[in-house]
């Protein structure tokens, strides 16, 4: 009974711990029966059927609670569900797109309005009850994602209606419900829309400030670097352990947008509102990509946030080769020129040989 108490108060856990945890279970049985048949490990049978039964009450729970997989099939099946809810979702999305635009002209006034206010409703009730019912998720996240896109449409439409300047309000309003829809049922796809529509409209409305039309907001990617620097501190400043993978999905989503409106300014100087020639400003933000990808390259291992340190890694890379393709793309010729990028990558490599080796080490020394 005890021992069943034991499993049943463990700290509650988000799906990538327990997936953790189940396998860290799953790799101790594969172990011990390992050392049992080289007769390394003799347990008594009262003492290993206490730890087996206290690992199958275990691996149930969390399997019933957050439908982990417990077998490698398992977890290849797992993935193409997710694969197939993503594209089941977006087909439906086109469908309902387009099931609009084909009838669209059939209906009144009050049947548009009605229609479009009443699609993402429904298909909202809907994604919440099938959470309820459905321990997978995968049919409550796909109507998620339809509710989104209806809810996209309709702003579009009642704009179109009602003869409403565009503005980039409405990236704000499809922001909002993403994040609604994203922390309600779970669904990281929508953090990510979500995300990106607010960078959307923070760079417009950036761009509103500084005096050009909000459409034009890409030309100067400067608009994007503070709000991407904010939705990658969310993670630091507020606990997002209950919501899986969320953490991840705002720091890596955040660094991308960062390292593109850097390396973008970095190759066009032209693009900045800096009141500096464009040789100094490119020379700038060379610097900072540098700095700043090898910054969280360094953050990423700290944390051990693997997408993080692959992050850094390929925006140090980038950064790199743009500026080897600046100094010795003209005046070399073609073939020392590629040399120099594979003993570069050989380089990079040793040394991460190297540094991983020390962890290693390190690793071995502290168990």
């Amino acid at each position: 009974m005890d021992e069943k108490k034991s499993v049943t108060t463990t700290t509650p856990l988000n799906k990538t711990q327990a997936q953790a945890r189940a396998d860290q279970v799953l790799a101790f049985r594969a172990e011990q029966q390992l050392l049992a048949e080289q007769g390394l490990l003799s347990l008594p049978d009262d003492q290993a059927s206490n730890i087996r039964d206290y690992h199958n009450g275990l691996l149930q729970q969390l399997q019933q609670g957050l439908n982990i997989d417990l077998s490698d099939q398992a977890r290849h099946l797992s993935l193409g569900m997710q694969i197939v809810s993503f594209l089941g979702a977006t087909a439906l999305a086109a469908s309902l797109f387009f099931l609009f635009f084909q009838y669209w002209g059939y209906f009144s006034t009050l049947s548009q309005v009605a229609l479009l206010v009443a699609a993402p409703l429904l298909t909202l009730a809907l994604a919440v009850w099938l959470q309820r019912i459905d321990d997978s998720g995968y049919y409550a996240k796909l109507a998620a994602l339809v509710s989104f896109t209806a809810w996209v449409l309709n702003i579009i439409m009642l704009g179109s209606i009602f003869n409403i300047t565009p503005s980039p309000n409405a990236f704000a309003i499809f922001a909002l419900y993403g994040f609604v829809l994203a922390y309600l049922l779970h669904v990281r796809l929508l953090l990510a829309a979500a995300m990106l529509c607010s960078f959307m409209f923070i760079g417009a409305q950036f761009g509103s400030w500084m005096g050009s039309y909000w459409v034009n907001a890409g030309e100067y990617p400067e608009h994007f670097l503070l709000a991407s620097a904010l939705f990658f501190l969310v993670p630091l400043l507020f606990n997002s352990q209950r919501f899986d993978g969320f953490a991840a999905i705002y720091q890596t989503l955040s660094a991308v947008v960062f390292f593109i409106a850097v390396l973008v300014l970095a190759n066009w100087g032209r693009a900045s509102y800096l009141p500096w020639s464009t040789g100094l400003i490119e020379g700038v933000y060379q610097v900072v990509g540098f700095a700043a990808s090898a910054l969280l390259v360094l953050y990423g291992m700290r944390t051990h946030a693997s997408k993080l340190m692959l992050t850094g890694n390929v925006f140090f890379a980038l950064f790199l080769y743009t500026k080897f393709f600046d100094w010795w793309w003209d005046w070399l010729p073609k073939y020392v020129f590629f040399l120099l990028i594979g003993l570069t990558a050989i380089l990079a490599l040793t040394m991460f040989n190297r540094f991983r080796a020390t962890q290693q080490s390190k690793a071995g020394q502290h168990g």
